[in-house]
């Protein structure tokens, strides 16, 4: 009998539904995008409950197309669940109705909760906690963005005084409500996706007291850490209502072990909304002395090893694409950044730092800002597309040699997924720009794989991770620019980076003094009425 295992796999911009059989192939899938939320500058929100939708409707429709060819839904023996990450969803435990937005991975408006919060530390220091958590203070991660919820919004203050407040990540809200919801739902993350949220400790895998004191978080407000591959619950209704839930990962963890990273020193790079480079330190959790994460890489079953890796993140990859096609105009399509970065032979010394929401690995400074460097009279659009790909490429190398100085040993292959793969040009501007081999997997859908491997090994499709081989060969781009040309390149790169830093305060500091000698002149200004 054949087998099949799914995988939800619900991003930043769009929710998935793929059914994987046993060799790893895709063999059905649905997806749908959904509203993207900005009340203000800075701040990036979702509706829960539009989330959830989509993924019944990716099932839903998924299933209909197994029907229409002839395919059994039945023959799914499970389901996995990878998410975006960091994003905090804040629910009533009574209702199980949601008391706010999500608020998305990338959103900024906690910038002054992490300078206060930083300064209530003891060292004062946004890196404080990172030998408990791996993770430095930041907007980034959903403690901070929780602890602001409980500032600002009434509803949730209240529900965590009433004690009916649930917090979870979008795996945990997808399980709670897949597996039934208020009074039903099950509330459980994994180990990896509990590691973004500042409150897990890294050594014993549990909520850790000092962090929630911190916070001010309950206890009994989240969710039950539990490993990436288990029976958390059952499908509560719809076509695969019975169906274990059997996987859960983070989008980058998922990514990881889709690309069968399951060896220290072994290192992938998905390319999305942001850019995310995970590297497998093994069973030990690694501080990084370089501005990277420390954070789980995986732990495939109840009794197995936990796997930790370093991490540098980027906040802006694909997203610098749609800036391009949704802001400027420059592209009617994303896929037209090829064509047009592909008719010229190098950028013309034009620099594209995208510092949209602050720089992430290895910087942490969330008052950068984006810039365009080295603009002259001859620059065209051609030369601004080609600039955005070596952006997300150049962004790629700072990371990887963070790794390579808190590993002490050189990365020699680099093993990629995600949208902007698709484009060979942009894959050979990454070979040559890091210096390493880049191996695309023909299959492309490593993080949804991920999930399904969590998922099937759970339930015993797959034995072990090793009896596992995914579909179709891959492609590896070699570098073909000389070593010094590269350095030379990198080097002015960070000089563009480095006008980026400190922006905000710049051009509020210009701003005044604008507005001073405006002041100024308005009052030597002769009248002539």
């Amino acid at each position: 009998m054949t087998k099949y295992v799914g995988a939800i796999d619900q991003g930043t911009s769009s929710t998935r539904f793929i059914v994987f059989d046993e060799g790893g192939s895709v063999v059905e899938s649905h997806q749908t995008e959904f509203e993207q939320i900005y009340p203000q500058a800075g701040w990036a929100e979702h509706n829960p409950q539009t989330i959830y939708e989509t993924v019944v409707t990716c099932i839903e429709k998924t299933v209909q197309k197994m029907v229409d060819r002839g395919l059994q839904p039945l023959d799914i023996k499970a389901i996995g669940i990878t998410n975006q990450r960091e994003t905090t969803i804040v629910w009533d435990r009574e209702t199980g109705e949601p008391l706010h937005n999500a608020i998305v991975w990338l959103d900024t408006r906690t910038k002054a909760t992490v300078e206060r919060l930083t300064q209530q530390t003891a060292s004062r220091s946004r890196a404080h906690f990172q030998r408990v958590c791996g993770l430095p203070l930041s907007t980034y991660f959903s403690a901070v963005k929780l602890r602001w919820l409980l500032d600002h919004d009434e509803p949730t203050r209240r529900a965590m005084e009433d004690d009916r407040l649930m917090v979870g990540t979008v795996d945990s809200w997808l399980i709670y409500k897949l597996t039934g919801g208020a009074g039903r739902g099950v509330h459980v993350t994994d180990v990896t996706n509990a590691s973004r949220t500042m409150l897990l400790n890294l050594e014993t895998l549990e909520w850790d007291d000092s962090m929630l004191e911190f916070f001010g978080v309950r206890r009994s407000a989240l969710p039950e850490v539990r490993s990436s591959s288990e029976v958390y619950g059952l499908v509560a209704d719809g076509p695969l209502k019975g169906l274990p839930i059997s996987g859960d990962l983070g989008d980058q963890q998922a990514a990881l072990v889709g690309q069968r990273c399951f060896e220290p020193g072994m290192v992938k790079n998905t390319y999305g909304t942001g850019c995310f480079m995970l590297l497998n330190t093994g069973t030990q959790a690694v501080q990084s002395q370089h501005g990277l994460l420390t954070t789980v890489g995986f732990k495939l079953g109840k009794e197995a090893p936990v796997h930790y890796a370093l991490e540098g993140s980027v906040a802006i990859a694909g997203a610098a694409v749609k800036w391009l096609r949704d802001n400027l105009g420059l592209i009617k399509e994303a896929s037209e950044i090829n064509e047009h970065a592909g008719k010229v032979s190098d950028t013309a010394g034009v620099y594209f730092v995208p510092a949209f929401s602050g720089l992430f690995a290895p910087y942490w400074r969330d008052d950068a800002r984006g810039c365009l460097v080295g603009m002259t009279q001859y620059t065209n659009k051609s030369h601004l597309c080609r600039a955005t790909l070596e952006a997300v490429a150049f962004q790629a190398r700072e990371i990887m040699d963070a790794m390579n100085s808190d590993s002490g040993q050189a990365i020699q292959v680099l093993r990629v997924d995600g949208g902007l793969t698709n484009s060979d040009l942009c894959m050979q501007i990454q070979a040559d720009i890091a210096g390493v081999a880049v191996d695309r997997p023909q299959m492309r859908e490593t993080t949804a794989l991920g999930a399904a491997l969590a998922a099937g090994l759970a339930v015993g499709v797959w034995r072990s991770a090793g009896d596992f081989a995914a579909a179709g060969g891959q492609r590896r781009f070699e570098p073909e620019v000389r070593a010094q040309e590269r350095e030379r390149r990198l080097g002015e790169w960070r000089q563009a980076v480095q006008k980026s830093l400190g922006s905000v305060w710049e051009m509020k500091r210009a701003g005044a003094m604008a507005a001073a000698r405006r002041g100024f002149v308005a009052m030597r200004a002769p009248s002539f009425t």
